[in-house]
């Protein structure tokens, strides 16, 4: 599988940085990843997801780098499935993971990004993002709470942010999860329907459905300013929750090998010790 080939599609053009993408290129239903059938593909998750903790383990003895891996997407796109199903089975050592909710009041008297330079990976750690940053460029721009002069600044402040990051060392990777308006509504009434999946919905989630046009609007401007050549996007097809899962997991696995990552070496006073 030529992994290059089948992401050249599914990346926002950096050339063409600080132009609208269109999401309408980007067919939510698609499964490139995909070898057609479902029982097989599940299969291939559960392989990647135990490759991916070997490499993990690794990565932590390494120490050379650090991973943030930023999950982004509407209501129901399938941002708390990703965790489960792709790094669910990664030990938590050095692993961490953090939902992004309203600034606190602590936090509206710092500067947007204060609170997430707080959260950055250290070395041989794993931050997975659930939500991110980008919600800056989102929320307030569907609401009108900031200028079109005040958002393109805001594109310029993430960009030179990420690009500290990726000359720090750490490995950034940005997925924005892509689903359908239909698929959408779906989920949502599953969450209305299933007693267990109420604490997930919110009436305000409906208020927010009202604005798809304007939240595909905010996603296409961010995507076309931020997907840089030190921190591109991927858009991922969602609407299949298996070939979501198996598309980033292949993603993960691919950089991490890409790393050559290694052992530290070992002290040479270990050579010929015999525990008693």
């Amino acid at each position: 599988m030529n992994i290059d080939k089948l992401l050249a599609p599914w990346q926002p053009h950096v050339e063409a940085s600080g132009k609208p993408c269109r999401l309408a290129d980007f067919d939510p239903k698609a499964r490139p990843f995909s070898i057609g059938d479902k029982a097989q593909d599940k299969a291939r998750v559960e392989t990647l997801a135990l490759e991916l903790d070997m490499l993990q383990e690794l990565f932590y003895a390494d120490r050379r780098y650090k991973l943030l891996v930023v999950l982004q997407g509407i209501d129901a796109a399938g941002k708390d499935g990703t965790i489960r199903g792709v790094f669910g089975q990664l030990s938590p050592l050095g692993v961490d993971t953090i939902g992004w909710k309203v600034p606190s009041e602590e936090e509206r008297a710092h500067d947007y990004l204060w609170r997430i330079h707080q959260k950055m990976p250290g070395a041989g750690q794993v931050m997975i993002f659930n939500r991110s940053h980008y919600e800056e460029v989102l929320v307030p721009v569907v609401n009108g709470w900031i200028t079109p002069a005040q958002t393109h600044q805001r594109y310029r402040h993430i960009n030179e942010f990420e690009r500290l990051l990726v000359e720090t060392g750490t490995v950034v990777l940005k997925f924005m999860l892509h689903i359908s308006f239909e698929e959408q509504r779906v989920r949502l009434q599953e969450r209305v329907d299933d007693p267990t999946k109420h604490w997930k919905f919110s009436l305000g989630d409906l208020e927010v459905r009202k604005q798809w046009p304007a939240y595909q609007q905010a996603y296409e401007a961010l995507l076309g300013a931020t997907s840089t050549a030190w921190a591109p996007w991927t858009v991922v097809p969602a609407d299949s929750k298996t070939h979501r899962n198996l598309m980033i997991a292949t993603i993960v696995r691919d950089t991490l090998r890409q790393l050559e990552l290694r052992y530290p070496p070992s002290d040479p006073k270990l050579a010929g010790l015999k525990v008693k």
